[in-house]
């Protein structure tokens, strides 16, 4: 009975504290012939600017990084090469993206979905090298403005069994937790399988993202 209550204390709390924050950034895309629509935002994951946009019912998250093979972040007028997610600086696209010298800098596109509630299992898609790129223009209103399509490299992650028993209550409240903290701010909140006691799956796919847009409001 204090577990369920502590439970349900805390996640109106967690909702309560966060407010969605609105903004005038837009985001397109159909994913495997869905639509996918949004408000994208530039967030800080790890040490790398990310353009993430997310939505929940499933909570979904689709990430754009731009930047340069020294890892810098970059957002300028353009043409970027999608590179591999995993494996970005290759000699193949060090030497490609030099010999051409068509580029303003690389992309790497990264999406994940919730597939069984509550985050029990994802799909999960990357970039690979396949010679996609990603344009980039500045509009006049100030805003960075893209389009974008890629064929992600798919992958089936789905919790272990010992995270679900030794994680029992706590990790399931985490969760709950980490979900309303998505719906409510609009920020994706620890949605990442890898390394967060998740095991990837043998069954692999492509998931295809095409008539890609955004725009970004840079200040």
């Amino acid at each position: 009975m204090t577990s369920r209550y502590l439970f349900f204390c805390l996640l109106f709390l967690t909702t309560a504290s966060f407010a969605q924050i609105a903004n005038d950034n837009t985001l397109k895309a159909q994913i495997d012939g869905k639509e996918f629509t949004t408000q994208p935002r530039r967030i800080k994951i790890g040490t790398f600017w990310w353009i993430t946009a997310n939505t929940v019912k499933p909570d979904k998250s689709l990430r754009i990084w731009l930047g340069r093979f020294d890892k810098n972040d970059v957002l300028e007028p353009g043409t970027y090469l999608v590179v591999d997610a995993d494996k970005p600086d290759t000699k193949e696209n060090k030497k490609k993206y030099e010999d051409m010298g068509k580029y303003k800098g690389i992309a790497v596109i990264k999406y994940v979905e919730e597939t069984r509630e509550p985050r029990m299992e994802y799909h999960v898609g990357k970039s690979k090298n396949a010679d996609e790129t990603i344009q980039v223009k500045m509009g006049s209103d100030g805003f960075l403005e893209a389009t974008f399509a890629s064929t992600l490299e798919g992958s089936y992650w789905k919790e272990k069994a010992s995270a679900t028993v030794f994680g029992g209550m706590g990790r399931l409240m985490n969760k709950v937790q980490d979900k309303a903290i998505t719906k409510a701010s609009g920020y994706d909140s620890d949605i990442d399988p890898e390394g967060n006691g998740y095991k990837k799956q043998e069954k692999v796919d492509q998931i295809v993202i095409t008539n890609g847009t955004f725009r970004l409001k840079l200040n």
